[in-house]
């Protein structure tokens, strides 16, 4: 079987994509699995960019097609932050919670409108004997909720409310988040991808 590397530390990702990609034909690995300690350089200006660098630097390391991301969340009454920056938002050390309640003191009064939010994805795919590169994208629509909700997911998906849904992302049961989420969406793009790659690999000699 082929093997995939998934340029990224974060543990959240890691599992998602798994699960996101099981039984796309490919073995998928991570950076320690190979003793790969990579950059997690993000100062492009678009998370293509920013997903382009990270399996640039996967694949030149690991000589395997390598698979990364950038994604965000972008904020309507914030002009679409923290956008590029939802990692480091308050700086790289801050958690979670703190961001959280950085972004309610900045909604404080806020309308339902002005509460809309979306989540983007954008997956990079790197084969590093062509040098081709491929790219998925997804996203999906929301709202910041009055208080973080819900044990489940990682990152922002607690303050991410899905109107059609009554619950915020990380109140979803996986099975259906792993379906509508804007990973998922990108990640159906990057199985077509993967599925595409696998059968030119069968075809050359």
């Amino acid at each position: 079987m082929p093997r995939l590397l998934l340029a990224t530390s974060n543990a959240g990702k890691v599992a998602e994509y798994r699960l996101l990609l099981n039984g796309c034909g490919w073995e998928i690995l991570v950076p320690g699995d190979l003793d790969l300690e990579l950059p997690d350089d993000e100062t492009g200006e678009t998370y293509e960019a920013n997903a382009r660098t990270k399996a640039r630097a996967g694949a030149e390391a690991s000589r395997l097609v390598t698979l990364a991301d950038d994604s965000g969340i972008e904020i309507e009454a914030m002009d679409g932050e923290p956008g590029l920056h939802s990692a480091r938002f308050l700086g790289r050390e801050a958690t979670y919670p703190q961001r959280f309640a950085e972004i309610q003191r900045h909604l404080a009064g806020a309308s339902r409108e002005e509460r809309r939010a979306r989540f983007r994805c954008v997956i990079a795919i790197v084969e590093p004997r062509s040098g081709i590169e491929r790219v998925a994208a997804g996203e999906v629509m929301g709202l910041i909720a009055g208080e973080a909700r819900g044990e489940g997911g990682f990152g922002y998906d607690p303050i991410f409310w899905l109107p059609q849904h009554s619950a915020t992302m990380a109140e979803l049961p996986e099975r259906q988040k792993n379906l509508i989420s804007h990973r998922a969406i990108a990640a159906a793009g990057a199985r077509q991808i993967l599925k595409e790659l696998l059968n030119e690999q069968q075809r050359s000699p």
